[in-house]
């Protein structure tokens, strides 16, 4: 078993990490930035809509191009993917849009698999990150994901970076009927795993990984302001918070 202190905090007795993806340790902004955009497109040439339509658009899914990010406070945030399609669709009647979720979800999928066959051109990894998986691998911690996105591409990214032997299990969303902030998926991994919750932690950039953990009995989260919310804002959430993942020893 390992410790892991910040400055402020230790936690001990460790011997599972389950980690998110996206703003953990893949960079959040570029990635589902480069997501939204090409979902808005693909909507604006289906129903011929004005290009003029587009920055609103991307908002409504959270993101902000003039800054090229994500929003604190914005759907892809807060929200599993099912969730995201249903106010979305919602959104979408301001603009004239009369669209099912069926149809919404296929133009999900179907800009889904673009980013699968062209996985090195949409994603960037979180180098300090992916340093520490490194490093906890070395110390025989289980390891494990558990993302919203899908497991596809999760694995995808993982095989781009040369990372997929570090990580013993990977959770997407279609391996569980169950949304991520239900706690089912971390409890299928803890299960895979053989893994006790109380010598689990799990590190995420959001307040579903908290709320993820605590549903499966995972009582400590450790967040990253490294995706789309401030330390000060996760500090409110969880007291292991921290800026970077560089800012964490290992005992």
């Amino acid at each position: 078993m390992i410790n892991l202190s910040a400055k402020e905090w230790q936690i001990q007795n460790i011997e599972t990490v389950l980690f998110d993806k996206d703003g953990t340790f893949i960079d959040l902004h570029y990635f589902w930035g480069k997501m939204t955009k090409m979902r808005v497109q693909e909507i604006l040439k289906r129903y011929n809509l004005q290009t003029k339509n587009f920055d609103k658009l991307c908002l409504c899914l959270g993101y902000d191009t003039k800054t090229c990010k994500m929003l604190p406070d914005g759907i892809t945030a807060l929200y599993s993917r099912s969730k995201i399609i249903e106010i979305f669709q919602n959104n979408l009647l301001d603009f004239d849009i009369n669209i099912s979720k069926q149809e919404l979800e296929n133009i999900f999928d179907f800009i889904s698999e673009e980013f699968y066959n062209n996985i090195e051109k949409y994603t960037k990894p979180i180098d300090e990150a992916v340093e520490f998986i490194k490093q906890l691998h070395t110390y025989g911690v289980k390891l494990g994901i558990i993302t919203s996105d899908s497991k596809k591409s999760a694995d995808l990214t993982l095989k781009h970076f040369d990372l997929e032997k570090l990580f013993d299990v990977v959770i997407g969303r279609e391996s569980s009927p169950y949304t991520k902030e239900s706690g089912e998926p971390a409890k299928l991994a803890l299960e895979i795993l053989e893994a006790n919750p109380n010598t689990t932690v799990m590190i995420g950039d959001a307040p579903m990984d908290y709320i993820s953990a605590q549903n499966a009995g995972i009582k400590n989260t450790i967040l990253v302001a490294t995706g789309q919310i401030d330390k000060q804002n996760l500090l409110k959430i969880s007291k292991y918070s921290i800026s970077s993942l560089k800012n964490l020893e290992i005992r």
